[in-house]
């Protein structure tokens, strides 16, 4: 009744008794007598009248739902089939577990190092039984002229890039901190210290090389968001949790590094999305991976190890992190489109440990 009273009132005069913020409306009957319906909120009610959401059939819901379903595989959320990209010093340690994370899954690698003889290893042992591809380029990343370089080398093989992984790195010499003596102080971090020139050079691997390698790649990157739909580029540098503690792990240049890294990334993934780009920069920053920096050599499949024991009461995982775990990190940042400007820690809880400054 009410429904067919509102409807016949559109084609005539009407009234509105207001009561606070509510409007009350009125109707004229057939007996042309003014009755008020009940209280009620007018738009609402309007889009009650006016709208009408169609009833989808249940067979049409079941295939929406499967459909939507689809994009919650692995290999739509994480995949990076067909994708190309480059990672410095994949040869081993890290870089290496990029390399297999990404070429394993059906990315065309290209991996950078200083030691052919790596490099081809790598590509021999691992190039078989994947989908994807890995490709070997010897380059020094410590330089101008051999990054440009590099860029032309990939140029004359690629029209895009899709994901850059900035891993090349150093370590540094140790300093001791032990002394509480100001003197004895002053003689281990001044007159002992680790010398300014080995400062530049850490410096110049772990912080210049990720600036200038990425950005002379970004119109590749570039290329690479454009030919895709729905995909961003993206640069993943590889820093380390020594960058975020306040210890300073008795290697100030090293740990000095690594922080300044982490906040190149933030700048440079801020300066790159204010000038419209659709680039992405993150980073990882690791704990404790068996390397080459870590371990001290490597084997005759260019893997490294690490004992367990020795992290059992250093880190709450009680023990140092395993390849897998830095695969699905790798995977992770370079494939999630939300995600930008950020450090993603992947270290077994040791932050938690050591505390941040």
């Amino acid at each position: 009744m009410l429904q067919r009273q509102f409807l016949r009132a559109l084609l005539r005069p009407t009234h509105a008794i207001h009561t606070s913020n509510t409007i009350r409306p009125a109707i004229y009957t057939s007996s042309r007598h003014l009755i008020s319906t009940p209280l009620y909120n007018y738009s609402i009610t309007q889009q009650h009248y006016f709208s009408h959401t169609p009833i989808r059939p249940q067979s049409d819901l079941h295939k929406m739902a499967s459909a939507s379903n689809e994009n919650f595989k692995l290999e739509n959320l994480f995949g990076v089939k067909g994708k190309v990209a480059l990672i410095t010093g994949g040869g081993s340690g890290i870089g290496l577990m990029a390399t297999q994370a990404l070429a394993t899954n059906g990315a065309k690698v290209y991996i950078t190092g200083r030691t052919q003889e790596k490099l081809d290893r790598v590509a021999s042992l691992y190039n078989k039984n994947i989908s994807g591809e890995i490709i070997p380029i010897v380059s020094d990343i410590t330089s101008k002229e051999s990054i440009s370089k590099l860029v032309k080398e990939i140029e004359s093989r690629e029209s895009h890039l899709s994901i850059l992984i900035n891993n090349a790195g150093i370590s540094s010499s140790t300093d001791n901190t032990e002394p509480s003596d100001a003197t004895e102080l002053k003689q281990s971090l001044f007159d002992d210290a680790t010398p300014m020139s080995e400062w530049e050079d850490t410096y110049r691997t772990n912080v210049m090389q990720l600036y200038f390698t990425t950005t002379a790649f970004l119109p590749l990157l570039q290329k690479g968001s454009e030919r895709e739909k729905g995909w961003s580029s993206t640069v993943v540098n590889i820093t380390s949790i020594s960058g975020i503690v306040k210890v300073s792990q008795h290697h100030f240049a090293y740990n000095a590094s690594k922080a300044a890294a982490i906040h190149l990334t933030k700048m440079l993934a801020h300066e790159v999305a204010d000038s419209g780009l659709r680039i992405r920069v993150n980073n990882i920053a690791p704990g404790v991976f068996p390397s080459e920096m870590t371990a001290g050599e490597s084997d005759e499949k260019q893997k490294s190890a690490l004992a367990k024991e020795k992290y059992e009461g250093k880190v709450p995982a009680a023990r140092p992190g395993k390849d897998e775990d830095m695969a699905s990190a790798v995977l992770f940042v370079s494939t999630n489109q939300y995600l930008n400007g950020q450090t993603v820690v992947v270290d077994g809880g040791y932050v938690l440990a050591a505390g941040t400054v």
